[in-house]
């Protein structure tokens, strides 16, 4: 009789959080144009926070607001003896410290719109998913007509409903935001909901939560992942929008849209800056954002890179 090996056999090593990480990273990292918008984020990112740290001026302290100040070009010497490098806007603040504290509220209110639309359309489109029938319907049909209406007009009417305010704007974009998310999930959903695994955990009496957020869920973010940034982009620029159509935030309150819409009278007369540096700082945080979440598909989604 031959002899039966009774040595262990290695299991083959397990991927670990911290590898999987470091392929992310290095996928990532292919990419310059990617790294560079990359960069280019976490920059405005830190200049935004580090406001009210680097900030030549405090823009919201209306005693600073000095009339014979405004419309200064760049590089004039400010009454408190700074210099402001990009000008002044047309109530003579600094339009660097304006820019600084507009990308806060920028940034704030794409990010907080973002992660409350995500978090309302995860939930209706995994329930749509899940629950199918009547409930699939509703829901699907008011996703449609969410979206066949533009995103401005339905943000308009809901601000001019509300009035100004950074939280008025935020609800407004979690309005028009969610649909994209529940649509998105919805998809996913359906084809995760038909594989074995989801059979497997109601068949061992797993409840309709667990099984849904445990083993449904997970399998769905990355799309959101990237849907996400890009609604984050679209939040900003739809912020700015209704700031400079004046019925956003209201002109005390130097968000980028503001700064634009101030100097917008003024570019006729060759006072440029006012508008100009605003709206440059606008695009680059749009540009650097869709860069960023342009790659992150290409990585999340191997099917997509070259």
């Amino acid at each position: 009789m031959s002899r039966v090996d009774l040595t262990p056999v290695a299991k083959p090593p397990t991927a670990r959080p911290q590898g999987e990480l470091r392929r992310f990273i290095q996928r990532f990292a292919e990419d310059r144009v990617a790294l560079v918008g990359f960069g280019l984020l976490v920059l405005i990112i830190l200049v935004a926070v580090l406001a009210p740290v680097i900030a030549p001026q405090n823009p919201y302290d209306l005693g600073k607001v000095d009339i014979m100040d405004s419309r200064q070009p760049p590089g004039v010497k400010a009454g408190d003896g700074f210099t402001m490098w990009l000008g002044s806007d047309g109530v003579g603040r600094d339009l660097v410290s304006g820019i600084l504290y507009g990308l806060r509220i920028s940034l704030m209110v794409g990010v907080i719109s973002g992660v409350l639309a995500a978090t309302l359309g995860l939930f209706l489109g995994l329930t749509a998913a899940y629950m199918g029938g009547r409930v699939e319907t509703l829901i699907m049909r008011i996703v449609d007509l969410q979206l066949s209406l533009p995103s401005v007009l339905v943000a308009l009417i809901l601000v001019a409903l509300l009035g100004k305010g950074v939280d008025k704007i935020i609800l407004a974009l979690v309005v028009v935001q969610w649909a994209y998310y529940a649509r998105t999930v919805r998809g996913s959903a359906l084809v995760e909901r038909r594989k074995e695994y989801v059979e497997a955990a109601r068949s061992l009496g797993l409840s309709h939560a667990r099984t849904v957020f445990k083993h449904i869920l997970p399998n769905c973010l990355a799309p959101v992942i990237v849907i996400a940034t890009v609604q984050t982009a679209h939040a900003i620029s739809l912020e700015a929008t209704l700031s400079f159509l004046g019925v956003g935030l209201p002109q005390t309150e130097p968000s980028l849209g503001v700064l634009i819409a101030n100097g917008f009278q003024y570019m006729l007369s060759g006072k440029y800056w006012i508008s100009f540096f605003p709206g440059l700082a606008l695009l680059l945080t749009i540009v650097a954002i869709n860069l960023v979440g342009d790659r992150l598909r290409d990585v999340l989604n191997p099917r997509l890179e070259k």
